[in-house]
């Protein structure tokens, strides 16, 4: 039997960035395959080279980046040399592609029926009203609710994983041969998740379309690829089946991912913090940059945070005075020193339920109690004063982080907000938290922009730090990072915990890093916490149908006992 001639072939290609330091090599003598009907999957860290290697390929790369060598042969084209009008009629119509970022990726003030079916209109595929109702076929392909609503709303409107959802649309509208899509699922739920890839293994069964998948998700790569390939540092280091690249690696790149990968891992140890050692607070008399003073740290098992019935309701417009119940009963208590992780699908109310926890909205009903006081209706000088005692580590790292600040005067923000130290104390304490997250002093003087995304949420981590708090809320806080960064930052916050005995309110839809990190989980569906328990209860023993369909949808081979 004759074998099948590849549809997309990378032979020997070479990238490379023109910087002021000089030629960077961001690709080196990479090789790969992908047959019809096949799904690759390149993994690897920040930095190997992956998304250069499939920007390459359709020829998106930025300007100050060339394809130095080698070539790049689609059904017969070479991609590398081909003319701009070629490359225009591959791109969208032969070949879809899933960007990373959709927050970035769709236009602000156009509706995203609109972007969905100009695919359709650029190609000569549809004309307008049959692209306006395609538009809104291929929105549910992708696994959206409510598509013909959502495609008259604008992006501002929707969720990210919602956006996520309209930019697999945009890619599949026109039913190309094969779809590049860099981390399409970074920013979705498990369930969510599983639909997206489920859908686009049927668009590649229906279609014979082949997959080109970027992912730093293990888990993911091991569950829907037929082939894998790791690179690291530009270079493609191993390639394989599932089986051969992740139970018997050869190099010890490939070991050391596994290793960090949760999802792989069902009985991974876990990174929370010990809490059979005593808790110290930062908060000890005479600390200059703690919430409070306080005579002896309180015993481990007082709660620090304390949520009871909390209600939000949100008014529907043009609605009629109808409303939509975000959070429905929820309550729940976090100890000293331990972590309460909030998982469930988007919309499930988990992030809504941490902004009233944290007063960044106020509830329409229930309780907030921090360290016993009723903190529910604080305003003014005293609500002020609890966020002293209660930060925050948001989702997104490159978006968190000032771009005009350098290190030092982001970490030292906090100090500056509430007068406390003199520059010279407070340059300290920046220097001293830098240490604390493991990061050079030599990053002080830089800004974000020259950082890695693991480096930038570990400056995150700093500045939340910066004035001891009791609590820290953390929101997605490794999704948008690879395995080992992941890992990294993980074991820094388990470590933080042991050391200064901080809480945390975990918010995730990984369900594999909760694991690792939570002590306590409460699952969240339409607003109402479904389950709580211990981290071993919820996952070995799940009382809920939702929750063991959340379990059984994590990728890479965590799965409950049956």
């Amino acid at each position: 039997m004759t074998a099948q001639a590849p549809l997309l072939e990378i032979e020997s290609l070479s990238v490379a960035y023109r910087t002021a330091r000089g030629r960077v090599d961001a690709v080196r003598d990479a090789s790969l395959s992908v047959a019809p009907g096949e799904t690759v999957a390149i993994v690897g860290e920040s930095g190997s080279g992956k998304s250069t290697t499939v920007h390459a390929v359709i020829r998106l790369l930025p300007g100050a980046a060339q394809i130095a060598s080698g070539a790049i042969r689609f059904d017969g084209i070479d991609l590398a040399t081909a003319s701009t009008s070629a490359l225009r009629s591959v791109r969208g119509r032969r070949i879809g592609f899933v960007p990373q970022d959709p927050t970035v990726s769709l236009n602000p003030v156009q509706r995203i029926g609109t972007q969905v079916a100009e695919v359709l209109r650029v190609h000569g595929l549809a004309d307008r009203r049959d692209a306006a109702q395609r538009a809104v076929q291929a929105l549910e392909r992708a696994g959206l609710p409510d598509a013909a609503l959502r495609a008259r709303q604008y992006p501002h409107e929707l969720s990210g994983g919602m956006r996520q959802r309209v930019l697999i649309a945009i890619a599949i509208a026109a039913d190309p041969q094969l779809i590049i899509a860099d981390e399409p699922t970074s920013a979705l739920d498990v369930t969510v998740q599983r639909q997206i890839l489920d859908h686009l293994d049927e668009l590649k069964r229906e279609r014979g379309a082949s997959l080109l998948l970027i992912t730093h998700d293990l888990g993911v790569a091991a569950d829907r690829a037929d082939r894998i390939v790791v690179m690291s540092q530009g270079r493609i280091v191993e390639q394989g089946t599932p089986d051969q690249v992740l139970l018997t690696p050869e190099h010890p790149y490939t070991r050391q991912l596994i290793a960090a990968a949760p999802g792989l891992n069902a009985r991974h140890e876990p990174l929370v913090a010990d809490t059979s050692s005593p808790i110290v607070l930062r908060g000890r008399p005479g600390d200059p940059f703690a919430p409070r003073d306080v005579a002896a740290p309180p015993a481990p098992g007082d709660p620090v945070l304390e949520v009871d019935a909390l209600v939000k309701e949100f008014a529907l417009p043009g609605s009629g005075g109808a409303v939509q119940r975000a959070v429905d009963g929820v309550g729940f208590r976090i100890e000293r020193g331990r972590t309460l992780a909030l998982v469930g699908e988007s919309g499930s109310g988990k992030t809504t339920t941490a902004r009233l926890a944290l007063r960044l909205t106020d509830p329409t009903s229930g309780t907030v109690r921090f360290d016993g006081a009723d903190v529910t209706a604080l305003h003014g000088a005293e609500l002020r004063q609890l966020r002293r005692r209660v930060q925050l580590v948001q989702q997104n790292p490159y978006a968190a982080l000032n771009p005009r600040l350098t290190i030092e005067q982001i970490i030292s923000d906090p100090l500056v907000a509430y007068r406390l130290g003199d520059r010279t104390r407070r340059r300290a304490r920046a220097a001293e938290l830098t240490d604390v997250v493991a990061l050079p002093s030599s990053v002080l003087q830089r800004r974000p922009s020259e950082l890695s995304g693991g480096q930038r949420q570990r400056v995150a981590i700093a500045r939340a730090l910066a004035i001891s708090p009791e609590l820290i809320v953390l929101d997605e806080p490794v999704s948008a990072l690879d395995v080992s960064i992941q890992h990294q930052i993980l074991t820094l916050l388990g470590t933080i915990q042991c050391e200064f005995g901080v809480s945390y309110l975990f918010i995730s839809h990984d369900l594999a890093v909760v694991r690792q990190i939570a002590h306590t989980v409460g699952v969240m569906q339409r607003g109402r916490l479904v389950e709580s328990g211990s981290a071993q209860e919820i996952f070995d023993h799940p009382r809920t149908e939702y929750t063991r369909t959340l379990l059984d949808a994590i990728p890479g081979g965590l799965r409950i006992p049956r």
